[in-house]
């Protein structure tokens, strides 16, 4: 099983969050299944997203959509996110 993690820093973490849940029907679309979102107890506006992914493919294209950057915005993401894919042994 393929899993994507994602971290990045925002500017306000309930900001970010309404904006993560309000594409959930997307995600799950898009190859995504659950979730999981952990905080940095430190800095609470930097973010972990733990993806399990059901469909690499599509999970890979949805990442690179043309659209990511105003969504980004619009979640207050701060720079660019790290992510990485990863595979289950």
């Amino acid at each position: 099983m393929p899993y994507l993690i994602v971290k990045h820093k925002v500017k306000d973490f309930s900001q970010w969050l309404a904006v993560f849940e309000s594409h959930a029907e997307a995600q799950k679309e898009a190859g995504f299944g659950e979730a999981h979102i952990l905080r940095d107890y430190k800095d609470p506006n930097i973010v972990i997203c733990l993806f399990k992914v059901f469909d690499i493919v599509k999970a890979r294209a949805f990442t690179q959509a043309p659209d990511n950057a105003s969504i980004m915005e619009q979640a207050g993401i701060i720079g660019t996110p790290k992510a990485l894919w990863l595979e289950e042994l």
